[in-house]
């Protein structure tokens, strides 16, 4: 066998030798996303009853308040929204009244993202969000987030 026959013997195998090592990165790749959204949706389902408790102690602290579930494409969690009415002058004035905390559902960048929304009085007064890549999740740290956040709304709610 001449010497190019050998060369040309060795780079057919480390051509193939690629090959088979791409497909395997792929197929890896593939399991470690697979595993990753497995991971988002313990984590939402986790993050999504705090919200719930915590957003159904705002409405027992301010009643008045009613209850909503959210749940699809804008995440999973809940909101709570009230609607008063007032004259003034003679006029009919309705202010508006709403705080909603989701998990947003997972996406490309495979990452946690916690949003928080609050109007108080008409005026959107607060807007959160935080995110981290879901294999750096630091739950304890989502969870007192929640608690925060919605604690921040009940004073801005409060002061008004």
């Amino acid at each position: 066998m001449s010497e190019f026959e050998e060369r040309l013997k060795a780079a057919a195998a480390r051509g193939s030798q690629k090959g088979l090592s791409r497909e395997e990165l792929a197929a890896s790749q593939k399991a470690s996303q697979d595993r990753l959204r497995g991971l988002h949706t313990t984590y939402r389902l986790q993050l999504s009853e705090r919200i719930d408790a915590v957003v159904r102690k705002l409405i027992d602290q301010f009643p008045g308040f009613q209850f909503e579930s959210i749940f699809g494409e804008l995440g999973w969690g809940a909101a709570c929204k009230r609607d008063n009415l007032r004259m003034i002058n003679g006029r009919r004035e309705s202010r508006y009244s709403r705080f909603e905390m989701a998990v947003r559902p997972v996406n490309d960048f495979l990452v946690l993202d916690l949003h928080a929304k609050g109007t108080v009085a008409n005026k959107e007064v607060l807007v959160r969000n935080f995110y981290q890549p879901l294999a750096e999740v630091d739950q304890v740290r989502f969870q007192h987030l929640i608690e925060d956040w919605a604690l921040s709304f009940a004073e801005l709610y409060a002061a008004s």
